[in-house]
């Protein structure tokens, strides 16, 4: 994975916001272009939305895109163009929670701290918890903290995590078992893609009327509540009667 071969404070950052949600093999190609446009925070905080948006298309979940850019700003302006290295200050950057934030330590900065995500909690599900539903993440965080390597937590997860993409591909999925497990909703008919076929639009062309975008998408109903909802969100500005990314 090009994020372990040549790693960087920044290239991990990137490369967590990625796979938010989002698995390996999608990530892999966009993870690459996006370095090639944006190789630095400094770069990426001084890009535009629609340079971001059409940087990160195919990845899906824009909002991260967004908060990306925005997180790259306050590490330009705040700290001095250097990723933080403590959880509080990580937390306080956009699209960065408490697994991600602990996750961009371990591989950042070689630190000891445990954290859960989706294949991570396979593996403790899976080995600790083998006929037992409804397992909550509280019963499985001090197991990674009790099995932790700290003084290799880089290695050690890396491990753990490609050992559970293993026992996914097996066909092995504890994560039914989890507390927190749920179906994902449909993609296809979903305001998400409509959203995601709005804004590919507008970066074909630029910009376009309420009219002109319904036409491109082929639908009416939820354009206009698709296009608010892009508005409140940072990603569109309105002048006149035309719509543009910001």
């Amino acid at each position: 994975m090009p994020w372990r071969a040549h790693r960087t404070p920044y290239r991990v950052f990137v490369s967590e916001i990625m796979l938010q949600q989002t698995g390996i093999a999608r990530v892999w190609e966009p993870y690459k272009r996006f370095l090639r446009r944006f190789p630095s925070f400094a770069a990426l905080a001084r890009a535009s939305v629609a340079d971001v948006l059409d940087a990160w298309h195919g990845l899906g979940y824009n909002r991260r895109a967004l908060a990306l850019r925005e997180s790259a700003r306050l590490i330009s302006t705040t700290h001095g163009g250097r990723l933080p290295r403590t959880a509080e200050e990580l937390r306080r950057l956009p699209g960065v929670g408490p697994s991600t934030a602990a996750a961009i330590l371990v591989y950042a900065f070689d630190l000891p701290v445990p954290f859960i995500e989706t294949n991570i909690r396979r593996v403790f599900i899976h080995f600790f918890f083998p006929r037992t539903a409804g397992v909550a993440d509280s019963k499985i965080l001090p197991l990674v903290q009790a099995t932790m390597d700290r003084r290799r937590p880089r290695e050690w997860f890396y491990a753990l995590m490609d050992y559970g993409t293993m026992l996914a591909q097996s066909g092995v999925n504890a994560n039914r078992r989890s507390a927190i497990y749920k179906r994902q909703a449909p993609f296809e008919g979903s305001l998400r893609q409509l959203r995601g076929r709005v804004v590919a639009h507008l970066l074909k062309t630029g910009s376009d009327s309420l009219r002109g975008i319904r036409a491109a998408v082929g639908e009416d109903r939820r354009v206009r509540q698709a296009l608010d909802a892009l508005a409140a969100e940072g990603f569109l500005q309105r002048r006149s009667d035309r719509f543009s990314l910001k």
